[in-house]
């Protein structure tokens, strides 16, 4: 789920046209997002790009984090701790070099936009929607929000 606000950075492409836009949001409508120079119906939207982190992500950064750790590791044993000779071990460089092979595209291979239409859609969220999140702590009240 992609949340939204004023003042957010907006990175979309129209429905026909080749180049990617970006832009800020000033305001969220029931049928557009107003844009500081435009308003984009939401039916022209043809793919909205954004970064987004998933398990899989996450899984992968910390397998290349372990493999380029434990091969450090073992050379500082070696070197520091034994004093001996900086040499590669075949099981250390076996392990360390398979974590961050299976690792690096866990990492690196995401989607970084989503086409909107099918499963996705773009949905208007108001304070009576469960769907709705705020964003001021809870027992503070604010002056400029009429409640």
């Amino acid at each position: 789920m992609l949340r939204l606000n004023a003042g957010d950075d907006f990175v979309f492409r129209l429905k026909g046209a080749k180049e990617i836009r970006r832009t800020y949001i000033n305001t969220l409508s029931d049928t557009a997002v107003v844009t500081h120079r435009d308003t984009i119906p939401y039916h022209r939207i043809d793919r909205v790009y954004f970064k987004a982190s998933t398990f899989v992500n996450r899984l992968g950064l910390l397998l290349v984090i372990g493999g380029a750790g434990y091969f450090i590791i073992d050379q500082v044993n070696n070197v520091i701790v034994h004093g001996n000779d900086a040499r590669i071990e075949s099981n250390v460089a076996i392990t360390s070099g398979t974590m961050v092979a299976a690792g690096l595209p866990m990492m690196l291979i995401g989607r970084k936009s989503r086409r909107v239409g099918g499963r996705i859609r773009l949905l208007r969220v108001t304070p009576a929607s469960p769907l709705y999140r705020t964003f001021e702590p809870k027992g503070y009240v604010s002056p400029y929000i009429p409640r």
